[in-house]
């Protein structure tokens, strides 16, 4: 006993590269952002002077991602 259900395919649909090239640059930016934040951005050479607050806001998730700080 067998039932012939329907197969239902998906198509493939083109996106076009001026649609996805905002999203994909707006992802490198944040993506470069956040690694200077949580990788080199060490307090003393800070873009925000000489203050570490946003070295003391990102610690622990610099350890964790096993950069140095110390």
């Amino acid at each position: 006993m067998t039932t012939a259900g329907a197969v239902v395919r998906a198509k493939a649909t083109a996106v076009p590269a001026s649609e996805t090239l905002p999203w994909l640059l707006s992802a490198v930016i944040v993506g470069l952002v956040l690694y200077y934040f949580i990788g080199i951005d060490q307090g003393a050479v800070s873009v925000f002077g000489d203050t570490s607050v946003v070295h003391e806001l990102v610690h622990d998730a610099r350890h964790f991602l096993g950069f140095p700080c110390h």
